[in-house]
């Protein structure tokens, strides 16, 4: 009988479809969470923090302040990450990469690869995209804990790229840490509250605010897609690196496509 283990050399076994670095708060906990429930044979995510100095995020000066600190640290981030010669870099936080709308994303963009080189990169704000896309839904209602500076360029972003927006809900969470706090009333009262006559699919931004134990039950309930920033990151990095296996119970992404 033939080792199912034959041909996997000890210099490959770990990691040898994909060795994933994830950039992401220090502030965030909701990220690796959702990432420990993709299980996929050969692939690993290697998280890499970036130190949050400032996470109150109570109004729109307090949430740019936010954003002008992390910016100067995730380089930081970003270098420490490439010592583990990852297949790729995965952006795990949302807020900077909807900033500025479709400018401000490929600014974001280019910007880190004039770090990282060649290495392939995948944002939140693309995979959102990319996902909407794949399911060709046009009107979409958005949920986000943010303040209304944070809505205010999701909706540019959206818009940018084609989108209808019906609403955009902001749980407003006062501070980057307590978005992962989120009691999950808060966000049934937000699903609630869609009007699904008008919606094609619902999207969830903001990458410490998990949702993958609500969503892909509620997809099934409503019978139209409801999708997590942290699945469709996820999602939008494998296939972009060629890892097709589907993942049951992770919602429409994962299971079809």
């Amino acid at each position: 009988m033939v080792s199912p283990y034959s041909g996997i050399t000890m210099e490959n076994y770990i990691g040898n479809r994909a060795r994933i670095g994830v950039i992401i708060p220090s502030t965030n906990t909701a990220v690796e969470y959702d990432l420990q429930k993709i299980n996929v044979p050969g692939v690993t995510w290697h998280p890499g923090r970036f130190f949050v100095e400032a996470p109150n995020l109570q109004s729109d000066d307090a949430f740019i302040n936010f954003l002008e600190l992390i910016r100067q640290q995730i380089p930081v981030s970003i270098r420490d990450i490439l010592t583990c010669e990852p297949t790729a870099i995965m952006m795990g936080m949302s807020a900077e990469t909807f900033w500025g709308g479709i400018e401000g994303n490929e600014e974001f963009i280019k910007n880190t690869k004039e770090q990282i080189g060649d290495l392939p990169l995948f944002t939140g704000a693309e995979a959102c995209d990319a996902a909407l896309q794949k399911l060709g839904t046009k009107n979409i209602t958005v949920i986000t804990p943010y303040q209304p500076v944070g809505n205010e360029n999701v909706d540019m972003f959206f818009k940018d790229v084609g989108y209808n927006i019906i609403d955009i809900i902001g749980l407003r969470c006062d501070t980057a840490t307590s978005i992962a706090h989120t009691p999950r009333k808060d966000i049934f009262k937000a699903l609630e509250s869609i009007d699904l006559s008008k919606t094609d699919a619902i999207v969830q931004v903001g990458t410490n605010l998990s949702t993958v134990d609500i969503f892909p039950t509620f997809e099934k309930q409503i019978g139209i897609p409801v999708i997590p920033i942290n699945i469709a990151n996820a999602w939008h990095t494998l296939r972009g690196l060629g890892i097709n296996d589907r993942i049951d119970g992770m919602g429409l992404l994962f299971e079809e496509y």
